[in-house]
């Protein structure tokens, strides 16, 4: 039986789903995803949901959200990356559902199916299912906060209460700038539509105030860990306010860099990072958003898309001019990049669908090529049912799905982008993480000396805080080791040129040696196997007798 249109995209939607699970059992990634989760460990091991700690330091940059969702899931299935990664995959499935709901409201089931399917097979998306950080729970809350902010307009006030919750727990994932993709959109729509009188109707106001009354767990535990405590040394110095960082230095002090952590701006960064990050998508969205220029094509969306473009245009100028920029960021806003997506595809006349048609199916073709180029030159293990793998869903797509059709778009792109997560969780990853020193080096010490607790020396591996038993210790310089040394078999994670060093002064024997790069910034010598010894550093799991 001939599946109907909605129906194929519910179920692309739900394999989609399925292959994405997979992520769920791939190991963590220095250098935010491996902090992030020995900092919930930290948490559950020292039975202190208040304090943020790591490497044995107060710690002050991210809010306590993330950590308190992964701390609890630790609670319920023990430590572990599984344990880690599934409240993040449960926020991914929650966008999904929100985007769905408001697309839905705006425009129909059709667009509303097509967005998630979008959204959910982005390349960034993909890789944030693997690499866990706190990208895809802002994401959930924003668009779950914005859909109930949008039902309050016409509604009834509960979704103010609902709205408010989510726009809460978004700020206590990432800070208060997350309200600038929540109200945005809506303040723009009401000048636009010349709703003037909805600037001054107190629900408004009252989720302003159940907003503050939401945060106020973090505000406590902020006030609990840095303001009553001006003693303590933070970015280097004493009296640094946990408050003042939370409502401007982490927020206003990044976008002015005037904060106590800075970074070089570039406003073309998300330009281009937008071109990769949301593959296959990239080409159709840039077209869309270009498309909007006419106003016969404005005319054609709801007014209330009004608050879905003005939301993402302006989320998007305050990124460019910012002063910290990283990839990840762009997130944050691709369910309404989705949107405006899913709604120009199903405007597209007969001649758009065939030049995208071409379009999609050379991406498809270039990138299955690239992607088994780097199997055969990274050497990924069975390199030939990798390409295998991806030329049969290659030829599964063409033989399927048929014509220039938006069916045919969204099927042959959503297993393009199936594709790249097999690729992805199953062979790449595993592959790269082979050179993650502390990830092997806390696996191989859990298994060998369980009962160990171990030091690292002089570097920083939050993947071997995570992975090695129990709380890792951390020293600074040899004063710190030697205080440390009177314990008999002493164990220290050291990197090979302090190990050249450690064993002038102390009986050390190698209990195991890793290979070690920087896997998150890769360069052609590491890729290409033949080269790769040339760039690889070394750690050592040393044992002070």
């Amino acid at each position: 039986m001939k599946l109907t249109e909605n129906k194929l995209y519910l179920l692309l939607i739900i394999l989609v789903t399925i292959v994405s699970a997979v992520a769920l059992f791939g190991e963590l990634m220095e250098p935010d995803g491996a902090l992030y989760a020995t900092i919930a460990k930290t948490m559950v091991l020292k039975n202190d949901w208040i304090n943020l700690y790591l490497r044995g330091a107060d710690w002050l940059d991210k809010p306590h959200l993330t950590f308190w969702l992964a701390a609890a899931s630790y609670k319920i299935f023990g430590i572990s990356v599984f344990a880690y990664k599934l409240p993040s995959f449960l926020a991914g499935l929650l966008a999904c559902w929100y985007l769905y709901l408001f697309t839905k409201a705006i425009y129909n089931q059709k667009t509303a199916l097509i967005s998630v399917l979008i959204f959910s097979t982005a390349l960034h998306l993909i890789i944030s299912s693997f690499d866990v950080r706190a990208e895809t729970y802002i994401t959930a809350f924003v668009i779950a906060s914005i859909y109930h902010y949008y039902k309050a307009h016409q509604h009834s006030f509960w979704h103010i209460i609902a709205g408010s919750f989510f726009a809460a727990c978004a700020i206590m994932i990432k800070g208060i700038f997350v309200l600038i993709p929540v109200f945005t959109g809506f303040l723009i729509y009401w000048a636009v539509s010349k709703q003037y009188r909805e600037f001054g109707k107190p629900k408004w106001w009252i989720a302003l105030g159940l907003i503050f009354i939401f945060i106020t767990p973090e505000i406590y535990a902020l006030y609990v860990q840095f303001d009553l405590h001006p003693e303590k040394i933070v970015f280097g110095q004493q009296g640094v306010s946990g408050l003042k960082f939370f409502f401007w230095d982490s927020q206003f002090g990044r976008f002015f860099n005037s904060g106590p952590i800075k970074g070089k701006g570039d406003v073309s960064f998300f330009l281009h990072t937008t071109l990769w990050a949301f593959l296959p998508w990239s080409v159709l969205f840039y077209t869309a958003i270009a498309q909007l220029v006419k106003k016969k094509n404005r005319d054609e969306i709801p007014m209330e898309g009004i608050i879905i473009w003005a939301s993402a245009l302006v989320s998007f100028l305050i990124f460019s001019f910012s002063k910290f920029q990283l990839p990840h960021y762009i997130l944050l806003i691709f369910p309404q990049f989705s949107i405006l997506t899913a709604a120009y595809l199903c405007r597209l006349e007969s001649k758009g669908i065939k030049a995208f048609f071409r379009i999609q199916n050379v991406l498809f073709l270039i990138i299955t090529i690239l992607l088994a180029s780097i199997a055969l030159l990274f050497h990924v293990p069975y390199p030939f049912l990798c390409i295998g793998s991806l030329l049969f869903l290659l030829i599964l797509s063409f033989v399927l799905f048929k014509g220039p059709s938006v069916q045919t778009i969204m099927a042959r792109s959503t297993l393009l982008s199936i594709s790249l997560m097999g690729f992805l969780y199953l062979f790449f990853y595993p592959a790269l993480l082979e050179y993650q020193a502390g990830m092997k080096a806390g696996k191989w010490l859990q298994e060998q000396y369980p009962g160990t607790q171990a030091k690292v020396l002089m570097n920083v591996s939050d993947a071997f805080g995570f992975y090695a038993p129990g709380e890792v210790g951390y020293l600074s310089d040899y004063d710190a080791l030697e205080k440390e040394k009177t314990k008999k078999g002493m164990v220290v994670f050291v990197p090979e040129a302090e190990f050249s060093v450690l064993k002038t002064i102390y009986h050390a024997q190698i209990l195991k040696s890793f290979d070690y790069f920087h896997i998150t910034k890769l360069k052609p010598k590491f890729l290409n196997y033949h080269t790769r010894n040339q760039v690889i550093e070394r750690f050592y799991l040393v044992k002070i007798l």
